[in-house]
């Protein structure tokens, strides 16, 4: 029962972590990184692309889950 409880968080986590990644994603693709990157095109700008995109939807996923785990541990307080 506690390893079903623990795999199906564990699944949560990782399916909000992608969404949250791909929301990032599609959202940067709007930016003009063009307007602060020497060569819009080279490697070097698609990794820090990539690197923006992980740390901004980490930072959007893990206030989500926490947020999500706090309002479900309330049940806990009352």
């Amino acid at each position: 029962m506690m390893t079903e409880a623990l795999a199906q968080q564990s699944i949560f986590s990782i399916v909000i972590n992608l969404v949250f990644l791909l929301i990032t994603w599609w959202a940067l693709q709007t930016f003009r990184f063009d307007l602060f990157v020497k060569k819009p095109n080279s490697p070097q700008a698609k990794v820090l692309m990539i690197l923006l995109t992980l740390s901004i939807g980490s930072l959007a996923s893990n206030f989500f889950l926490d947020y999500y785990n706090w309002s479900i541990r309330l049940q806990y307080f009352f």
